[in-house]
C-alpha cells in the first residue's frame, strides 16, 4: 500500500506541474495539492481553458528555459520520492500556481468576458489594391500602346486620301479597312509564339514588353514618313508582328493581383488605359495632322517656326507630328519598364535584371577604356575578407546560390490538355466580341468622315426611308477626334462610378452576358444620326443639338456595354486557363484570337460600307454588325467563369502537402 500511494502521488506531481488545464489546481490553499480532486471539481469550459492554456505558456516563455524532459535532474524531481523532496515541490508548485492566477486575473480584468465580435472583411477599393506601382506601370503601358491607334484611326481616312486625290470615298473606306487590319493581322500571326517566349525561361514577360513597346515605337516612326499605302501598311504590319504587349500585360496583373476578390479592379487598369487612349488620343492625331494648313500662323510660310518658306518637312509629310508623339512617348514607357517593372515568371524572378546587365557592360567598357594598372585604381582594404582572390560579382553570386538551392521541378501542362471545354467557349464568345469592336471602330471613323448627302445634287441616289438612305456626317479631322474623344469621357465616367457596383452584386459572368445585349441596339439606331437636322446644311459638316444628342446616345449604348464586357472578358479568359502554367499562353491566344478578329473586322465593315455607299444604303454595315453582334450574346451563354487550376498534374499533390 505505500509504494501505491507514492506512485499515485508521483504521477499527480507531475500531471499537475506540466499540465496547461486547471482542474487539478486547488481552489483553497497550495497545502491541499496533493490530495486527489473531489468530485466537486469540475474542469473549466474549453474557452476558458484555451485562455487559461495561453496564460500558462505565456508564463513559461518569460521565465528562464527549463530543462528538457530527458534530463535526469527533472525526472528527480517529477518522481517526487517521499524523503523531503514532496515539500519543496509542493512550493514551487505554488508558487507556479500563483503566478499563473495573477496573470488570469489580470486578463480577465483587461479583457471583456465574451469574446470581441469578428470583424467584416474590408471593402475593395482602388486603395486596397496590392503591387499598385507594379499595376500603374503596366497601365500606362496601355495607354500608350493604344494611344498610337486611337491617334491614327482620327485622320487615317485623309492620310490616305493625300497619298492618291483620284480615290473615291468608297476606295478608301476600303484601305483604311485594310490599314487598320494589318496591325492586328501581324499581332494574330505572332501573338501565340510571343506568349510561348513569356512562359519560356530564357524570354520572360519583361521581355516580350520591352521588345514589343520598342518594336511598337520604331513602326510608328515609318508610319509618319510613309508616302504610299503599300509602305504605311508594311510599317503597320511590323508594328503589329512585334507588338505582344496586350496578352502579357494581362499576364502580369494576374500574376500581381492573385486574389480574385482585387480582380473586378485589377484587370479594370485595362479598358483605363483604352479609355484614356481613346479621349486623347484622337484629339492629339486631330489637333496634330496637317499642322501647316490647320495652324498657318504657327508652321505656315512667314510664321513663328516656319520662317518664309513654312516647315517644309511637314508640308512633305503633314501627317508626321502625332506618330512623332507616339514614338516619344512608347521609348519613354519602355524606359519605365526596363528599370521599374519587376519579373512576374517564377523561373526568372530574383535573376540579375537589365540594369544590372547594363551596369556589368558599362564596367567592361570602362575597364577596356582605363586599364587595371591605372593610378586611377586603388586597392580596397578588406578587413572581414582576408583572402587574396576577387570577390564575386552579384551574377555569379546569384547562380552559386541557385544551385545551392533545391531544385523543385517544374510542371507545365502539355499544349494538347489546353483546350478545355471553357476555354474553346470563352474564345469563340470573345472572337464575336472583338469582331464588332474592331468593325465598330472603322465604321465610326468612316463615318465621321463620310461626306453627307446633299439633295440638291443630282448625281445623289433617291431615299427611301427607313433602310434606304446615304451619307455621312462630313466632319474634319479635329471634329473627328472631338467625337471620338467622347467614347473616352464617358467610359471613364462609367469606369470609375457604376461599373465596381454592379459588377460585385451581378458577377463577373452574368455582367459580361446582359450588357453584350446593348451592342446590338447602338449599332442599329448608328446610321440614322445622318437624318437628324443640322445647322449648318450640306456639303458642310453636320453640327447642331439634335447632332450631338444622337452622337452622345449611340456612344453611351456602345461604351456602356464596352465598359462591363471588356473588362469581364479579360477576367473570364483569365480564369479559364486550366494550369497556372499556361497561363501566358492562354492570354497569347486570346490575343490572337483578338487580332484575328479584330483584323477580318475591320476589312469586312469596310467592304459593307463601301458596298452600302454604292447602293444608296450607308446604314448596310450597321446592321450586319448588328446581326453578328446578336451571334455573340448567344455564344455567351455557355461561359462560365473558372478557377484558374481546373487540371492538376502528377506529382502536384505532393508539392500542395509538403
Amino acid at each position: 500500500m505505500p509504494s501505491r500511494n507514492k506512485t499515485d502521488q508521483a504521477r499527480h506531481a507531475r500531471t499537475t506541474s506540466w499540465s496547461t488545464g486547471y482542474q487539478h489546481l486547488p481552489q483553497q490553499s497550495a497545502s491541499t495539492t496533493t490530495d486527489d480532486p473531489g468530485p466537486s471539481s469540475h474542469p473549466p469550459p474549453p474557452a476558458r481553458r484555451r485562455r487559461e492554456s495561453n496564460l500558462s505558456l505565456l508564463s513559461v516563455t518569460e521565465g528562464p528555459p527549463s530543462p528538457g524532459l530527458d534530463d535526469p535532474n527533472m525526472m528527480r524531481n517529477t518522481s517526487m520520492d517521499l524523503d523531503g523532496r514532496n515539500s519543496l515541490h509542493a512550493r514551487s508548485r505554488s508558487q507556479s500556481q500563483a503566478q499563473i492566477l495573477a496573470l488570469q486575473e489580470s486578463e480577465m480584468s483587461a479583457s471583456p468576458s465574451a469574446p470581441p465580435p469578428t470583424s467584416r472583411a474590408a471593402a475593395v477599393t482602388w486603395m486596397s489594391l496590392p503591387r499598385k506601382g507594379q499595376l500603374a506601370v503596366l497601365g500606362l503601358c496601355r495607354v500608350f500602346d493604344f494611344l498610337q491607334i486611337a491617334s491614327l484611326q482620327a485622320y487615317m481616312f485623309y492620310q490616305l486620301k493625300s497619298f492618291d486625290e483620284n480615290l473615291s470615298d468608297s476606295d478608301v473606306a476600303t484601305q483604311a479597312g485594310i490599314l487598320q487590319g494589318a496591325f492586328t493581322a501581324a499581332q494574330f500571326a505572332t501573338a501565340i509564339p510571343w506568349g510561348r517566349v513569356a512562359d519560356a525561361e530564357w524570354g520572360g514577360r519583361k521581355f516580350v514588353l520591352l521588345v514589343g513597346l520598342l518594336g511598337t515605337a520604331v513602326s510608328c516612326l515609318g508610319v509618319a514618313f510613309s508616302t504610299s499605302f503599300a509602305q504605311a501598311v508594311f510599317w503597320r504590319s511590323f508594328g503589329g508582328a512585334i507588338n505582344g504587349t496586350v496578352g502579357i500585360i494581362r499576364t502580369s496583373i494576374a500574376e500581381n493581383v492573385k486574389e480574385k476578390k482585387y480582380h473586378s479592379r485589377a484587370f479594370l487598369i485595362l479598358p483605363i488605359g483604352f479609355n484614356i487612349a481613346s479621349l486623347f488620343g484622337p484629339v492629339m492625331g486631330g489637333m496634330f495632322s496637317d499642322p501647316v494648313k490647320a495652324y498657318p500662323r504657327l508652321f505656315g510660310p512667314n510664321s513663328s517656326f516656319g520662317g518664309e518658306h513654312g516647315v517644309q518637312w511637314l508640308e512633305k509629310y503633314p501627317f508626321a507630328l502625332p506618330m512623332l508623339a507616339n514614338f516619344f512617348f512608347l521609348t519613354f514607357c519602355a524606359g519605365l519598364v526596363a528599370y521599374g517593372f519587376e519579373e512576374t515568371l517564377a523561373a526568372c524572378k530574383g535573376k540579375p535584371g537589365l540594369g544590372s546587365i547594363l551596369m556589368r557592360l558599362f564596367g567592361r567598357g570602362m575597364r577596356t577604356v582605363v586599364p587595371s594598372t591605372s593610378p586611377l585604381y586603388t586597392r580596397l582594404p578588406f578587413r572581414d575578407n582576408e583572402e587574396d582572390g576577387p570577390l564575386l560579382d552579384r551574377a555569379e553570386s546569384y547562380e552559386l546560390e541557385e544551385k545551392a538551392k533545391p531544385v523543385r521541378v517544374q510542371r507545365v501542362l502539355p499544349f494538347r490538355r489546353i483546350w478545355t471545354k471553357n476555354v474553346l467557349c470563352t474564345l469563340i464568345a470573345q472572337a464575336f466580341f472583338d469582331f464588332q469592336m474592331g468593325a465598330f471602330n472603322n465604321l465610326w471613323l468612316l463615318f465621321l468622315s463620310t461626306p453627307r448627302y446633299d439633295a440638291a445634287d443630282p448625281a445623289s441616289p433617291a431615299q427611301k426611308l427607313p433602310f434606304i438612305f446615304t451619307g455621312g456626317l462630313g466632319m474634319p479631322p479635329q471634329s473627328v477626334g472631338f467625337a471620338t474623344a467622347i467614347l473616352g469621357v464617358i467610359g471613364m465616367f462609367l469606369q470609375f462610378t457604376i461599373y465596381p457596383t454592379i459588377n460585385g452584386r451581378l458577377g463577373t459572368a452574368k455582367s459580361y452576358q446582359y450588357f453584350l445585349s446593348l451592342f446590338p441596339l447602338a449599332y442599329a439606331l448608328a446610321p440614322y444620326i445622318s437624318l437628324a437636322p443640322s445647322t449648318i446644311p450640306p456639303p458642310g459638316q453636320a453640327n447642331g443639338p439634335w447632332v450631338w444628342f444622337w452622337i452622345i446616345i449611340v456612344l453611351f449604348l456602345q461604351v456602356t456595354a464596352r465598359t462591363f464586357t471588356l473588362p469581364t472578358s479579360i477576367i473570364l479568359l483569365n480564369n479559364c486557363s486550366p494550369h497556372p502554367s499556361v497561363l501566358g499562353t492562354i492570354h497569347g491566344i486570346g490575343q490572337s484570337v483578338s487580332s484575328a478578329f479584330r483584323t477580318i473586322g475591320p476589312i469586312f465593315s469596310g467592304a459593307w460600307y463601301g458596298y452600302g455607299l454604292d447602293v444608296g444604303m450607308v446604314g448596310f454595315a450597321w446592321w450586319v454588325i448588328a446581326l453578328v453582334s446578336v451571334f455573340g450574346c448567344a455564344a455567351a451563354i455557355f461561359v462560365y467563369e473558372g478557377s484558374g487550376h481546373e487540371l492538376t498534374l502528377p506529382g502536384e499533390e505532393e508539392d500542395y502537402h509538403d
